[in-house]
């Protein structure tokens, strides 16, 4: 059969890894005559911007696999009901009677229209989702592909910022991290933390609600004890009323998810005038999602092994479903895929559980630190006099 493979949403540094996993299960199963990359996810698919990758050199396959970004290009495009008919007309063209969507929950949602509109229409179509999103806010999944090298940049971010902040005391520095409207990423944070003074000092989650009152009152405590403080916050946090610290904008596609657009710099202002002490934002932004230097050694091979086991999902005749990752064990550390229904990780998001944020909400608990060390390399510890 012939088979397309596309890519959703915003790329990270190790979904090429899951492309070259399937290219290299594809070739291994005769089932697949063809396998064609649309450029620039649903937009290509429409626009039949094709790339056949079969015949790709294996050495080029295997650097792409390594190379950050998607290689295939993404897109957040809406896709309308006559989209939906012109994809299966395209697919009916060419022969396409498999597809492959990596991405998170928005485009696993996609996978499943693909899936039932052609179910509608009477024509055959396995849909097969890739697991795909730095936030880690897919369902069922132990975590997603992408996720644990985004967990790790900004770790080491919080790290040497504090070294910074050590070195010439900014009294305050908030960094924003990456993660939307949950609060995985900003939890890992505190892996840079090996000795009590260790920034980041402070983190606060999406999930938790907090006044501006509280976090002047969180800063005031750490400051009169060390004389600095570095605090680590998610894009997507929220004060006691719901209300972003930024402006409020669209991320453009998107229909569900809003955004501050500009939140560690407009918290930074408002902790330096309610307490009249200095204060500076860092925004990483995207380079924490595409800082191939950082990716993990362990992100690389889930992703390529969930590419990979969405090829051999396919040849078995599966469909309907996505890519899950199933921890194994922690110590040593193994994994396994298994399929997961594209009806139940469609659209649906999965929160940093209430009880790993500290009572406080201004930090995680040990369970959470055992949930996620296992994913992500020891973070060295810096030396001073």
């Amino acid at each position: 059969m012939n088979a397309v493979v596309a890519h959703g949403g915003g790329p990270t540094s190790v979904i090429n890894a899951s492309l070259a996993g399937l290219i290299e299960s594809c070739r291994q199963h005769k089932q697949f005559r063809a396998l064609y990359g649309a450029r620039f996810g649903v937009r290509g698919l429409l626009s039949q911007q094709w790339t056949e990758l079969l015949a790709q050199d294996a050495d080029l396959i295997e650097r792409v696999g390594r190379s950050p970004g998607s290689v295939l290009g993404s897109s957040r495009q809406k896709l309308s009901e006559d989209d939906y008919q012109r994809i299966l007309e395209i697919f009916d063209r060419n022969n396409i009677h498999c597809f492959f969507y990596t991405g998170g929950n928005g485009s696993m949602d996609t996978a499943l229209r693909v899936a039932r509109f052609a179910r509608g229409a009477g024509y055959t179509l396995q849909v097969i989702g890739i697991p795909k999103t730095i936030d880690n806010d897919l369902c069922i999944t132990d975590h997603t592909p992408g996720y644990a090298s985004t967990a790790h940049f900004f770790a080491i971010a919080a790290r040497d910022i504090g070294e910074d902040n050590r070195a010439l005391p900014s009294p305050v520095c908030v960094l924003e991290v990456l993660g939307r409207n949950a609060g995985w990423v900003v939890a890992a944070t505190a892996l840079a933390r090996k000795r009590d003074d260790d920034a980041p000092h402070l983190i606060y989650f999406p999930e938790k609600p907090v006044s501006l009152d509280r976090i002047a009152g969180d800063v005031e405590r750490v400051y009169s004890r060390l004389g600095r403080v570095v605090i680590a916050v998610c894009e997507g946090q929220v004060d006691e009323t719901g209300n972003a610290f930024g402006a409020d904008v669209d991320r453009a596609g998107s229909n569900v998810h809003r955004l501050a657009s500009n939140l560690g710099h407009t918290l930074a202002r408002l902790i330096a005038q309610k307490l009249n002490v200095r204060a500076r934002a860092e925004k990483p932004g995207l380079f924490g999602r595409c800082c191939g230097p950082l990716s993990t050694k362990l992100d690389r091979e889930e992703a390529r092994m969930c590419g990979s086991a969405a090829a051999e999902a396919a040849a078995e005749g599966r469909s309907d479903a996505m890519i899950a990752l199933h921890r194994e064990s922690d110590a040593p550390y193994r994994s396994s895929t298994f399929l997961v229904p594209l009806e139940e990780v469609a659209r649906a998001e999965r929160l940093l559980p209430l009880d790993w944020i500290a009572p406080e909400a201004n930090d995680v608990t040990p369970a959470f630190l055992n949930y996620v060390s296992p994913l992500i390399p020891d973070i060295e510890r810096y030396e001073y006099l």
